[in-house]
């Protein structure tokens, strides 16, 4: 196979930050950027006045965006159309492309890979929460393979279509799925009548908190928005964090986000994840046994319904909603079927089990396609330096 010269970034890409003044702008639509390759995403507007930046960076659609302090984490992306004109901290140095010799599309694709990032991690100093930021220079030394531009439209042609397919699979699963959250929040509200509990009635904030050493290991969970669940992390050491304590997960937990939970983070803890860690960030709390299903609950939060109460329960806006306190969370009012009726109900849903087991398969299918193909592509080519 043509081997393609390999490039250093800087010679196809250069910073290019269209800062503007925050005495010049009124509110202005904030943007983020995820780790992982995951693309920017909407914060929602706020007012510069209300912060200490001096400035803000203007996107600009088709510039190339990394966030200093997480791109080694996989935090850079391209500016899309959809988000032309939105704005950034400074923390985010934005670049634009020598558009004869680099197609953004095509570095965008070709920045999801871990040994991009791993790339990345290289250049900054330090581990884990310490590990210092990736400077514009530091991003743009990394050597990068190009190919010719008409070969990088046709990649970029052939990953667009391919992640088509894959959002088209994800659509038709969560379809699926809303059919039986509709099954489960009608039998909610059916049996559970005119009964109105107080969620600190029948749960309580039941913390298991271990003072963190340096010596120690702490493998790590996660909790995924929009019901997403619970989900495993690397272990890290007590020298690569500053909290001073984790709290360790049991069986049965509910586990909320502070920060996210309004937006479906939240999850009951599996057995595979009990003794794992989470952040003082995330709070754990257990069902009264005589009055509550921890497996019930833990169908019930996955659903849009009871993040509609959770956000009802926090004040503000998008970026700028407060943090779940444990006290708003257990004064959540609801209807709730009483404990007979909330197993019966877990034992319908148990019959879902064989299909949800399925589902996660395909899940995991699909999310490996497009890791897998970007490997294919860029680890099978033999690159030669220009």
């Amino acid at each position: 196979m043509k081997a393609w010269p390999v490039v250093s970034l800087g010679s196809v890409l250069r910073t290019h930050i269209d800062a503007v003044p925050s005495a010049q702008l009124g509110d202005v639509n904030l943007a983020g950027v995820y780790g992982f390759g995951r693309g920017l995403f909407k914060r929602g507007p706020i007012s510069p006045s209300e912060t200490t930046y001096k400035s803000f960076h203007r996107l600009n659609a088709g510039d190339f965006v990394i966030s200093s302090p997480k791109a080694w984490e996989g935090a850079v992306a391209r500016v899309s159309e959809e988000f032309d004109g939105w704005f950034l901290s400074p923390v985010f140095p934005t670049f634009r492309s020598d558009t004869d010799k680099l197609d953004t599309r095509f570095l965008d694709w070709y920045c999801k890979r871990e040994a991009v990032w791993r790339q990345l991690q290289g250049k900054a100093k330090g581990m884990g929460a310490r590990r210092e930021s990736v400077s514009p220079d530091q991003f743009l030394s990394i050597e990068i393979p190009l190919p010719p531009m008409a070969e990088q439209l046709a990649i970029v042609a052939r990953l667009d279509a391919l992640a088509e397919k894959t959002r088209e699979v994800e659509a038709h699963l969560d379809a699926v799925e809303r059919i039986s959250s509709d099954l489960l929040l009608s039998l909610h509200h059916r049996l559970a009548a005119d009964r109105v509990m107080r969620l600190g009635d029948v749960l309580e904030l039941s913390e298991i908190s271990e003072t963190v050493t340096a010596a120690g290991t702490y493998p790590q969970v996660g909790v995924r928005g929009f019901g997403g669940g619970l989900f495993p992390k690397p272990a890290i050491s007590g020298t690569e964090t500053s909290y001073k304590t984790f709290n360790r997960l049991y069986t049965g937990a509910i586990v909320l986000s502070q920060v996210k939970g309004w937006e479906g983070a939240i999850a009951r803890c599996p057995v595979e994840l009990d003794g794992w860690f989470v952040s003082p960030e995330y709070r754990t709390f257990r069902c009264e046994p005589d009055l509550a299903s921890d497996e019930y609950f833990g169908e019930l939060v996955g659903t849009e319904w009871f993040w509609s109460r959770l956000q009802e329960a926090t004040r503000g806006v998008g970026a700028r909603r407060e943090r779940t306190r444990p006290e708003q969370f257990l004064n959540i009012e609801l209807p709730l079927p009483v404990l007979v009726d909330q197993l019966r109900i877990v034992e319908i849903l148990k019959r879902r089990s064989p299909l949800k087991s399925k589902h996660a398969a395909i899940r995991e299918a699909n999310a490996a396609l497009i890791p897998a193909t970007l490997e294919r592509i860029f680890s099978t080519e033999v690159p030669a330096h220009a």
